[in-house]
């Protein structure tokens, strides 16, 4: 069963992907979902799971602290780090950010694999329950690990394989889970450095991007969308 929930975030994650590169054209306006689809998932998703997972050994303001943490850690990382390794290259830093988004958020798919893997480790109701509450986000991820190679001039053969790649991570994810367990404390700060992770992503990245060159009304109304997509998708799921 675990398995083939893998397989399903697979398909699902792909089937993002391909909608960002099929319309591709109105990019601004997927960037404006996407932008509400990433904090929405951070607010409704990483972070409340993180306070349930931690909250048994850690305190929820730390658990909100690392959170933050993660925030200015990429925020670091995007201003500083590449920045630096980049000099006066606006497209290599560019380029180097998409390569930085999409590959947090290919970590992401691992740990929702993981989160997965884990929690059918303590019940199969549980893992049920986690299952659904990727799948619905991860049609999201798939569209936006598109959009953060997209958006920073990158081809969509390049696009495609790091969709392919996010959408493996999570089977891999999953398999991992076999070999070992994690305490549900570390993993919930894990999930709360993610949470850091996205909100800088959509707050920095895609949301000034979607909007810019753009009439702001349409790609704002996009981004309430996404945010609201997000939280009634996840309330279903319980």
């Amino acid at each position: 069963m675990v398995i083939l929930i893998s397989i399903a975030t697979l398909v699902v994650k792909m089937a993002g992907g391909f909608f960002a590169l099929r319309f591709k054209d109105k990019l601004h306006l997927i960037l404006g979902f996407s932008a509400g689809a990433v904090i929405g998932v951070a607010f409704f998703d990483l972070l409340p799971e993180a306070i349930e997972l931690a909250s048994g050994r850690f305190e929820p303001s730390l658990i909100t602290t690392v959170a933050a943490l993660g925030f200015i850690v990429y925020m670091l990382l995007d201003r500083f780090i590449v920045l630096h390794s980049d000099h006066d290259d606006h497209d290599g830093h560019n380029h180097h950010r998409g390569t930085l988004g999409a590959g947090s958020l290919v970590f992401h798919s691992f740990l929702d694999g993981l989160v997965i893997g884990l929690a059918f480790q303590v019940s199969a109701i549980i893992g049920a329950t986690v299952a659904v509450a990727v799948l619905v986000h991860a049609f999201s991820d798939g569209i936006n690990t598109v959009n953060m190679i997209l958006k920073s001039g990158g081809t969509r053969e390049r696009a495609f394989r790091w969709l392919f790649l996010g959408a493996l991570a999570p089977v891999a994810g999953v398999l991992s889970t076999l070999f070992f367990s994690l305490p549900a404390s570390s993993l919930g700060l894990i999930l709360a450095t993610f949470c850091g992770f996205f909100l800088y992503i959509g707050a920095s990245e895609l949301l000034p991007e979607s909007h810019h060159a753009h009439p702001t009304k349409w790609t704002t109304f996009m981004t309430v969308i996404g945010i609201a997509v997000l939280y009634i998708a996840i309330r279903i799921a319980g």
